[in-house]
């Protein structure tokens, strides 16, 4: 993990008060890069570091004041933007569910089987890299 990237993350964990430890979990399972643009079979994309998926340009573009094509060179291309937005969607389905495990499953499917696949993928990034006990 880069400088930029490491003080991105913790301030958006900061900013959004969700845990770093989760938010380098999901960095470490999505893998993307600043400039990655995924596509997937339904025709979205995932974006940046976290990958965050294109269907939420819409709304982040119409919350920023700013167009679609805009919002999505954001998230794509800036560190800081991506963390950011990634932060501020787990907040959005912790606020939801009251539950940080549903939250990190709904991050990346609402489907029970994915959702818990995922959530997974991240306990064991979060484990592998000593973030939390292994008893967990």
């Amino acid at each position: 993990m880069t400088k930029v990237i490491a003080a991105c993350l913790l301030l958006a964990a900061q900013t959004y008060n969700v845990p770093p430890a989760v938010m380098i979990g999901i960095l470490s399972v999505e893998g993307g890069s600043v400039g990655q643009a995924v596509r997937n079979t339904n025709g979205s994309y995932d974006l940046g570091p976290m990958q965050i998926n294109t269907i939420w340009v819409p709304q982040l573009a119409s919350f920023w004041g700013v167009n679609q094509s805009t919002a999505r060179n954001w998230i794509q291309n800036d560190a800081c933007t991506n963390m950011g937005v990634s932060a501020w969607i787990l907040r959005q389905h912790l606020n939801e569910t009251k539950s940080l495990s549903k939250a990190i499953s709904y991050y990346h499917s609402r489907t029970p089987s994915l959702g818990t696949k995922y959530r997974k993928k991240v306990y064991e990034a979060m484990k592998s890299k000593g973030l939390i006990n292994q008893g967990r």
